[in-house]
């Protein structure tokens, strides 16, 4: 049976259930994923170097989990928290329009999500209102000024459109959220923080979604750190 059939069967089977009444999820404090997120965000840190000048709050989108999923977290290492919350990708990623993103693009005009470390410039106010500009840092996302790649709220990023679809609607390539969402995203991401787009793949309960076709890491037995899947664990590996 493909993917797309499993995930089809499963969503249907969902359909029934009511979303829960938070529009974000909250991991449990020193669990495998927390422990492997913190890891992970301060690594991106170190990488960037002075290209981050706000480095309390790190956002890590992962793509590896289904648009369904509470994918978008928001890790502040200032209080040693994560929270998750419902994030799109881009329509050039998922063609199929089956909720996984497929691939990731740094073209003009692909209307896909890019990966790679972002910095979150000003506000402004354009097509889906207040908006937040995003400097790509990486060879993999660095056209983000030029194709016009945001973060901004969306209809189709909203708990009801989940509701009744069963997956979030789909972007240009930019990062959108419900109202709530992204009310959240510009106290907490704005003015020079990171945000750090891949697939990995992290459920919440520590183990990973191996259905998605682009996710490629693993969290270690005792989730005391993370690897890329098949790979010695090297440190500057991380997010490659």
């Amino acid at each position: 049976m493909k993917r797309r059939d499993l995930l089809r069967g499963g969503l249907a089977a969902g359909a029934t259930l009511a979303l829960p009444p938070r529009v974000f999820a909250q991991a449990r404090k020193g669990s495998a994923r927390d422990r492997a997120l913190f890891e992970l965000a301060k690594h991106q840190l170190d990488k960037a170097g002075d290209a981050i000048w706000k480095r309390d709050i790190v956002a890590i989108a992962d793509y590896g989990l289904h648009s369904s999923k509470p994918r978008f977290h928001f890790v502040n290492l200032g209080l040693e928290e994560v929270n998750s919350y419902y994030v799109t990708h881009g329509a050039g990623s998922d063609p199929e329009h089956d909720g996984y993103l497929n691939r990731y693009s740094n073209v003009e005009g692909s209307n896909a999500s890019s990966k790679g470390s972002y910095v979150t410039w000003e506000w402004y106010v354009g097509r889906y209102g207040t908006s937040v500009r995003l400097g790509g840092l990486d060879p993999t996302n660095d056209a983000a000024l030029q194709r016009y790649i945001v973060m901004h709220r969306a209809d189709y990023a909203e708990p009801e459109h989940l509701a009744r679809y069963g997956k979030m609607g789909r972007s240009n390539g930019c990062f959108a959220l419900g109202t709530e969402q992204f009310r959240i995203a510009l106290l907490n991401l704005s003015g020079g923080r990171m945000i750090y787009a891949d697939s990995l793949g992290w459920e919440e309960d520590g183990t990973v979604n191996m259905s998605s076709p682009s996710g490629a890491y693993e969290l270690m037995a005792k989730g005391q750190s993370l690897r890329p899947a098949r790979v010695p664990m090297v440190a500057t590996e991380y997010g490659e």
